[in-house]
């Protein structure tokens, strides 16, 4: 077999690999954005059902939520540095005569849109000595979208104490407070150090009742 036809088959044996690649990679987004569409069907029967939805009796005329189309670039792998010396301190909510107390957990240091950021994740203490809730991390978060796009009182995302020091931060789960959709809630306002100077376009968008 000349040098010339082996050249060929190594050429198309590459080039079938690139195919299979960019095959795999087009299946897992497919997969993911049904995923990211499941989840917000999900979130649509909470809201109309008046038992567990923020809207209470108004879940009635509930009509959907508003999001930004989902987006693989906003899942990102972010690197946990524990703070374990932090001090327990209280959050102001939206209700100026109620604050609930939180403890920093870590630091999630991440790259996005190219770029290096950090965020504070935090452990409310009132629900972590609840076996339920044992595990689970609190981020609240303010960027460029914020009152203007988004509800201009931040926007929140649930995590899980990871087994090791890396967590996935999907960007397009994030969601509103439940201040965002009606009063009588207290909901914690996000920290300074908790505001990305970046126009974070995933996830749910600013309430407009149709």
């Amino acid at each position: 077999m000349g040098t010339g036809v082996l050249k060929v088959i190594s050429i198309l044996g590459l080039f079938c690999l690139v195919l299979a690649s960019l095959g795999v990679s087009q299946t897992s987004e497919k997969a993911y954005l049904k995923q990211i569409k499941k989840h917000r069907k999900h979130i649509h029967r909470e809201f109309k059902n008046p038992e567990t939805s923020p809207l209470r009796e108004e879940a009635k005329q509930f009509h959907g939520l508003d999001y930004y189309a989902p987006d693989p670039a906003y899942k990102v792998e972010a690197t946990l540095t524990l703070t374990p010396e932090a001090k327990p301190f209280y959050i102001p909510t939206s209700n100026p005569n109620r604050s609930k107390q939180f403890v920093s957990y870590a630091t999630l240091s991440f790259t996005l849109k190219g770029k290096p950021w950090q965020l504070t994740v935090y452990r409310n203490l009132e629900l972590a000595g609840i076996k339920k809730y044992d595990k689970l991390l609190f981020l609240p978060f303010l960027d460029e979208t914020s009152g203007f796009d988004t509800y201009g009182g931040g926007r929140y995302m649930d995590l899980e104490i990871p087994d090791g020091d890396k967590i996935t931060l999907d960007f397009n789960l994030c969601y509103n407070p439940y201040c965002a959709y009606s009063g009588g809630w207290s909901c914690p306002i996000p920290p300074p150090e908790n505001f990305l100077e970046l126009k974070l376009e995933a996830g749910v968008k600013k309430y407009q009742e149709h």
